[in-house]
């Protein structure tokens, strides 16, 4: 067992911020926190992805809707769906989970070139 200290914790920044507790093969989790009246830069990404929201509250945008997100609400995102959060009228943070770990479809992308 390991105990990811810090998981969910916000980090005040002028934008952004992601900090990352786990990776392993088949999955890696990080925080990923946004102030109030900031904006969300994110692209699609090439893995499978959970957000737990721990603190302040946003709306969680796709092509296809948005939904409010506040502490204790839960989203899926499938991979290469482009996904952001508007709207962040408080500082937010979340526990982002990534199945498998971040960034391990694209390494498996680039080795099979």
């Amino acid at each position: 067992m390991k105990i990811l200290a810090g998981a969910g914790t916000y980090v005040a920044t002028t934008s952004g911020h992601w900090a990352e507790h786990l990776k392993v093969p088949d999955l890696s989790c990080g925080t990923y926190s946004l102030p109030a009246g900031g904006s969300d830069p994110q692209s699609p990404h090439t893995e499978d992805e959970l957000y737990i929201v721990t603190r302040g509250r946003a709306t969680s945008w796709t092509p296809r809707g948005s939904a409010p997100m506040r502490p204790g609400a839960v989203a899926f995102v499938p991979a290469g769906e482009e996904h952001r959060f508007v709207d962040i009228v408080e500082d937010f943070a979340a526990v982002v989970v990534f199945g498998p770990a971040e960034y391990a479809r694209a390494e498996e992308d680039r080795s099979t070139r």
